[in-house]
């Protein structure tokens, strides 16, 4: 299993949209047994997506994401865990044990533009 969280210096990034990195966890018997950061090189929105999902990730832990996003991690089969707050590291392990807070309704509130979700790629 791996698990992508939007990183800014050992936080979750709030705006999944902006982020510049994503830390990856490889994860075996419910304990992390590879941790990776990676650079976005400036793609945001739903290309984000398709780069996680070349990346294999099965769950996403993140803060406030737009509708478009989450529709690409739908498509994808892609376990989304939205409106979680704080340490990268922290989330993960409470993932891991079951005590990870977070909130199915949080969105970017910014995303009152319209958006055209088309370019969306199924990988």
């Amino acid at each position: 299993m791996k698990i992508a969280v939007p990183y800014n210096n050992g936080m979750i990034f709030q705006h999944f949209g902006h982020t510049k990195q994503f830390k990856i966890y490889e994860i075996a018997d419910k304990k992390i047994i590879s941790e990776e950061i990676i650079d976005t090189n400036g793609i945001g929105h739903s290309m984000l997506v398709n780069l996680l999902v070349s990346k294999g990730i099965d769950s996403f832990i993140c803060g406030g994401i737009g509708g478009c996003a989450r529709t690409g991690f739908a498509e994808n089969n892609i376990q989304l865990f939205p409106g979680v707050e704080g340490e990268a590291d922290k989330a993960v392990k409470d993932f891991l044990s079951d005590n990870l807070k977070y909130d199915l309704n949080k969105i970017c509130s910014h995303h009152d533009h319209n958006h055209n979700c088309s370019h969306h790629i199924q990988i």
